[in-house]
């Protein structure tokens, strides 16, 4: 089949199905608002169930709060190229729930016995507070059928479901306190009675628990407000029902002040991540939040060593596609500025500015693969000219190319050739010549 006609069927076939494919660093979705990502590994991918925080009209819950109608689900078996399957649950098919509350908050996702269940909190039909329902699916990208009543004695909100060794499935929730019960083999009641979760923080709001075991420790954690906003904790105990006990920070306080943090840890490949998120896309309101992912790593004696979050992120980066020099790795401490290309579309993402000699941006991890690139584009704008230079492994490393931005107030492709570059996987290094300002957007090579 013809290439462009293979490209036009693709497309076709996304379209029909609602995908949309999200090529990311960090924040990992950038065409909507996502928040309290549960990861979980499904063969040979990360499927993705993030709540879908939207600005809400008049009408649409409490103004200037959390406003979120539905679900979607993500996928990726690169934790690079993420999928969006589309909307797998909205307010208006939960029968049981309220779908004039736009509060359809953190959810989580289980497989077992070849089915896979949907766990999400939503406020009931003439009752105060919030329950927790269950929709079934065939797979993990649905569609997920819920249930026509929510599961009975579960009040509260951020459901978690880990199964154990021995196949015993535990629903988690937050309520003040973080409960738990013992749930049945069709994974849609409890199979005990909840039980409070003893020895964790009384002082300051606990919500979101995730419980997932490593080597026989059973590590709960959870967003905590210990002093003004949440940062992420965990405890440890032997048994999925505790005893726990407090062990340490995994993430501190959001540097840019998000009041909530909310989160999944999930190992992939023999690798560690921490999905989680920010307001990388709203920093004006924290109500509207992004996904992140970083890695994460365990000391000798289990305990979590703390993740410090990333623009960079994880995965490698195609040299081909679209390289987002604004999710740097490091960056020079002079010279060099981030910002919104658009401040009233932030979806259309950032860019980087250049405004002094020697300004540096390293990104790494960029995967070159076998091909045998023999140009570089980079998408820029400097309304006085400017100069860059494109080296490997670090600022006075090989030079690929010495690019030469145009006068320009618009957005223009600049496309030169490049010598020296080496096969595999190489970090990546620009920085300018002289003083003027250039703005850059991305780079790619072909």
């Amino acid at each position: 089949m013809e290439k462009n006609k293979l490209a036009r069927l693709i497309l076709v076939t996304f379209m029909l199905f609602n995908i949309t494919v999200i090529i990311a660093q960090n924040p990992i979705i950038r065409n909507q608002f996502s928040a309290d990502p549960t990861a979980r590994v499904f063969g040979d991918k990360v499927y993705l169930y993030p709540s879908h925080d939207i600005l809400g009209k008049e009408g649409q819950g409490r103004p200037n709060w959390f406003c979120m109608e539905d679900y979607h689900v993500f996928s990726s078996s690169n934790l690079t190229d993420w999928t969006d399957h589309g909307v797998i649950l909205n307010q208006n098919k939960v029968q049981w729930a309220d779908s004039t509350a736009f509060s359809m908050w953190a959810p989580d996702c289980i497989s077992k016995n070849g089915k896979y269940y949907f766990y999400f909190p939503a406020p009931p039909k003439g009752t105060k507070g919030f329950s927790v329902g269950v929709a079934v699916a065939d797979n993990p990208f649905g569609p997920f059928i819920p249930q026509s009543k929510s599961i009975d004695k579960v009040s509260g909100i951020d459901p978690n479901v880990f199964i154990d060794k021995d196949g015993q499935a535990y629903l988690y929730w937050s309520a003040g306190n973080f409960m738990v019960s013992k749930l049945k083999s069709n994974m849609v009641e409890l199979a005990s009675e909840p039980q409070i979760i003893a020895n964790l923080p009384e002082k300051g709001l606990k919500e979101g628990p995730f419980l997932f075991e490593r080597k026989g420790i059973y590590y709960l954690t959870f967003p905590h407000v210990e002093n003004k906003i949440e940062r992420l904790e965990y405890a440890i105990g032997t048994s999925p029902m505790g005893p726990f006990k407090i062990s340490g920070v995994i993430m501190d306080e959001s540097p840019v002040g998000c009041w909530t943090n909310h989160h999944s840890i999930i190992n992939f490949k023999g690798q560690w991540y921490l999905f989680y998120h920010s307001n990388d896309l709203s920093p004006k309101f924290d109500k509207n939040r992004s996904v992140r992912i970083d890695s994460l790593f365990f000391n000798a004696d289990g305990t979590i060593r703390k993740v410090t979050s990333t623009f960079r992120g994880v995965g490698l980066t195609d040299a081909s596609k679209q390289i987002q020099i604004d999710r740097y790795s490091r960056i020079s401490d002079k010279g060099i500025s981030v910002s919104f290309i658009d401040t009233l579309n932030t979806f259309a993402g950032w860019k980087t500015v250049f405004n002094e000699k020697k300004a540096c941006v390293q990104y790494n991890n960029v995967d070159f693969g076998k091909k045998k690139y023999k140009s570089v584009i980079v998408k820029a704008t400097s309304q006085k000219g400017g100069i860059l230079l494109l080296k490997l492994k670090s600022i006075s490393g090989p030079m690929l190319a010495k690019i030469n931005i145009p006068k320009s107030k618009e957005w223009k492709e600049t496309k030169v050739l490049i010598s020296g570059l080496k096969q595999g996987r190489q970090n990546l290094f620009l920085s300018s010549v002289n003083d003027n300002e250039v703005e850059v957007d991305w780079i790619k090579f072909e």
